[in-house]
């Protein structure tokens, strides 16, 4: 029997409707309890203003890092599927949300597939992503340029910490 390789991933987690925060804990744990993942570091929880449809309520958000060893596509099903198990409906683009999870990273690959870009197409132009990132992994280099380098240019205006602590997510 081969021994795994685990790689690091980065997560964002957002949602708007129904208990967000709560929900963003509750797959950050199920994340945490499989044997092919593991959470190893979050960043703050943050306040956010909507974005691209900005007609409807804050956002809470937050990142994570995993050490998983499941492939890129493996880790957006096992996200995809506890999104669905948390209600996510996807109606409208952008639109509110119970939970999203995106897949920023993964290692060093670049990949432009199908179901699935590496890195994130959309991370470095959007500071509800780069603050929690900057958390615990301000050197991460994006496309050649470190998070907190994206950061420094990004907007963030109205975006706010909502819990100053990193285990927010192990409390709920």
């Amino acid at each position: 029997m081969s021994e795994q390789v685990y790689q690091t991933a980065t997560l964002g987690l957002g949602g708007n409707i129904g208990d967000p925060v709560h929900s963003m804990a509750a797959a950050l744990q199920a994340l945490d309890a499989r044997s092919d993942c593991r959470v190893v570091a979050v960043s703050r929880l943050y306040r956010t203003p909507p974005w691209g449809k900005t007609d409807q309520s804050f956002f809470f958000n937050a990142c994570a890092q995993v050490s998983t060893s499941l492939q890129p596509e493996a880790l957006l099903d096992v996200c995809l599927e506890i999104e669905r198990g948390m209600k996510r409906e996807r109606i409208e683009r952008w639109g509110p949300r119970t939970l999203d999870i995106d897949v920023l990273t993964y290692a060093d690959v670049v990949q432009d597939a199908p179901r699935l870009e590496l890195p994130h197409p959309r991370m470095t132009d959007r500071g509800f992503v780069l603050m929690p990132l900057a958390d615990f992994a301000a050197d991460l280099l994006i496309k050649g340029v470190a998070v907190s380098e994206w950061l420094a240019s990004a907007d963030i205006n109205g975006i706010e910490v909502a819990d100053q602590t990193s285990d927010w997510w192990r409390v709920s």
